[in-house]
């Protein structure tokens, strides 16, 4: 289990929008993934598009840190890079820790659900 999930709910820009799928491949290769694998250790991600259901967001990022630094140290990378607020606007950022309610009070985290 992770320490710190952080929801990025992101909004394309128009500048992402006008390039190619093979140009924002490209751009995310070679200026955002550096950027993090170069200052970040400790993070996992997950991308899902939301655009289809959404018109205020149009993808969440979902991270998966291994404690609150590593965290920080990811949106440091990602504010280095294009990707922050040039193709994709920062709409709102919902961090949190996974049943830390039941750890803070020693109970079985019962409102998580695997059936």
């Amino acid at each position: 289990m992770s320490e710190v999930t952080a929801f990025m709910l992101v909004k394309t820009t128009p500048e992402w929008l006008g390039l190619t799928v093979e140009q924002r491949v490209s751009a995310f290769k070679t200026e955002v993934l550096p950027a993090i694998e170069s200052k970040v250790k400790g993070v996992r991600s997950r991308f899902f598009d939301t655009e289809f259901y959404s018109a205020r967001v149009t993808d969440v990022w979902v991270w998966e840190a291994d404690d609150h630094h590593s965290y920080q140290l990811l949106v440091e990378a990602l504010r280095e890079t294009p990707f922050w607020d040039r193709y994709f606007e920062m709409v709102d950022l919902l961090v949190g820790v996974e049943n830390a309610y039941a750890t803070n009070y020693g109970l079985d985290a019962y409102a998580s659900v695997d059936t």
